[in-house]
């Protein structure tokens, strides 16, 4: 359990650095579309081959399609919020976005709480909110780069404001929706996670042909997008392993722990510069780690 967590936390941290490492010119040169298809896809072929390895008498029999329904929504659910992402930054810049977007651990824990009506008591809220601020403190303003500005200023529409409520509650409905149906079958988690996502796959297809892009379906791609293609995958096999046996409480402080391992990375490759902010976020993860686990 703690390789694996922390490898997660590495995975997450070290997503927007090897972005940074694909672009070309300053600009992504593939489309966002394809690579959550082929993201999507990765899982499929790990968990199918997770599968056939452990095991290996047939299941067949065990099995209808009431068990792969509900995965559908659940896969629905995902693949709205990755869209949504993409249109929200049509009213609002991407600074802001990476602010509020903090907001989604509220709602998660929100609907954690009601929807599986799991008690978490003030000791473990002040927790979440002490990984709320971390989250708030780093996106505005742990790092700086010698030529950016020392203040952030919040930009967003009317109609920015709305979506990011729904993308935050589509975000905590389909993390809470999903451990839900993982824990409640009694089935081998590589079988769940191939309903999930074949429904993953066939949903971001069609939204990938309904998109229209221009350019080819690998357009763009490089050994850099291979790494993204394959440490978000595994990533995403890992955290249907934390909401099948543990909860998604335990994936919301994997999230907020990886700012760590951002802020490393900007720091070596990119010659940012740790703020104040860096150290308040530092010691309020400390501080909810403590009160919620009692570490």
């Amino acid at each position: 359990w703690a390789l694996m967590l922390l490898l997660s936390v590495a995975i997450y941290g070290s997503h927007a650095p090897l972005l940074t490492h694909c672009k070309v010119d300053g600009v992504i040169p593939f489309s966002s579309a394809s690579v959550v298809v082929l993201v999507e896809l990765t899982k499929l072929l790990l968990s199918l081959l997770f599968l056939l390895a452990r095991h290996r008498e047939p299941l067949g029999s065990a099995v209808s399609w009431r068990h792969a329904a509900p995965f559908a929504l659940s896969a629905l659910l995902y693949a709205a919020n990755n869209n949504l992402v993409v249109h929200m930054q049509l009213f609002m810049d991407p600074s802001t976005f990476q602010v509020l977007s903090n907001l989604k651990i509220v709602s998660t824990a929100l609907l954690y709480s009601l929807l599986l009506r799991r008690s978490l008591g003030r000791r473990r809220w002040l927790a979440l909110l002490l990984l709320l601020a971390a989250g708030l403190s780093y996106s505005w303003g742990g790092l700086q780069g010698s030529g950016s500005p020392s203040e952030m200023h919040l930009h967003i529409t009317p109609v920015g404001l709305v979506l990011l409520c729904v993308y935050c509650l589509i975000s905590g409905l389909s993390a809470v929706y999903t451990e839900a149906i993982l824990k409640s079958q009694a089935l081998p988690l590589s079988l769940q996670n191939i309903f999930l996502y074949f429904f993953g796959v066939v949903l971001n297809l069609m939204g990938y042909l309904w998109s229209g892009n221009q350019g080819g379906f690998l357009e763009g791609f490089s050994s850099w997008l291979l790494l993204v293609v394959l440490s978000q995958a595994l990533n995403g096999l890992i955290m249907s392993v934390v909401m099948k046996h543990s909860s998604n409480i335990t994936r919301l402080f994997i999230i907020s722990c990886s700012i760590l391992v951002n802020a490393l990375l900007s720091v070596a490759f990119f010659n940012l510069q740790l703020t104040l902010l860096f150290f308040v976020a530092v010691t309020c993860i400390g501080l909810a780690v403590h009160l919620y686990y009692g570490v």
